[in-house]
């Protein structure tokens, strides 16, 4: 019982936290497809990205979207490309690609079979061995995301970029660890938030299983 409050507590102060820390202008879609066109070489005209190292757009949440632009110009999420493509726009521009690619429709990819089933276990069930909680309790059994608390939209993500992500936040929450280091939105230096505590837990073959998983996932 007191895992399950822990869990419930966990989830939902997560969420709250998201959603109190995006406060986004109405985006214009037709605006933010002209806009977008500078972000079209490496994410696709349409959000849909041929190179498994760059996101997928399409489809992502809005809010999501936005906040990682913010995070971006403000250095607060850190990225040689992206932070000086973020410094060159305002708010009514991110809102406005942001927009536009939450619009899109994404394209989903396929999972190696022998990965599916830890794959699908850790993100339907997580692990009570090692204290993992589902990933589908933030981004949804398709994993459509959560457009209220800006949790993002994972179905269909390339493997290698989710792969990459988990190994940056894992190492966030670990100190043995040298990879980059990626921070949960919005937390404070010295802070763990749910996805470095989450991702500390998990393995390199986990890791592997959860981004294969995630690519065929609809």
């Amino acid at each position: 019982m007191k895992k399950f409050v822990a869990v419930v507590s966990l989830l939902l102060g997560a969420s709250s936290f998201s959603h109190a820390a995006v406060v986004m202008p109405k985006g214009d879609a037709d605006a933010g497809q002209g806009k977008s066109a500078v972000c079209a070489a490496c994410h696709g005209a349409d959000g849909n990205s041929a190179a498994p190292n760059f996101p997928k757009l399409a489809g992502q949440n809005a809010k999501y979207l936005y906040k990682q632009l913010q995070n971006f110009k403000s250095g607060a999420r850190q990225n040689a490309l992206m932070m000086p493509m973020a410094t060159a726009l305002n708010d009514q521009d991110m809102a406005d690609i942001s927009a536009y690619y939450a619009q899109q429709k994404g394209t989903i990819g396929g999972a190696k079979k022998d990965l599916v089933e830890r794959g699908q276990k850790l993100y339907r069930g997580g692990d009570k061995e090692i204290g993992l909680t589902a990933c589908s309790g933030c981004h949804g059994p398709a994993g459509k995301g959560n457009e209220f608390a800006a949790f993002p939209r994972l179905s269909g993500q390339h493997a290698e970029y989710t792969a990459t992500q988990l190994r940056h936040f894992r190492a966030a929450g670990r100190d043995d660890l040298t990879d980059e280091k990626r921070n949960n939105d919005g937390s404070k230096p010295g802070e763990l938030g749910p996805m470095q505590m989450i991702a500390a837990k998990l393995s390199d073959k986990d890791i592997e299983a959860l981004a294969s998983y995630i690519q065929g996932l609809h």
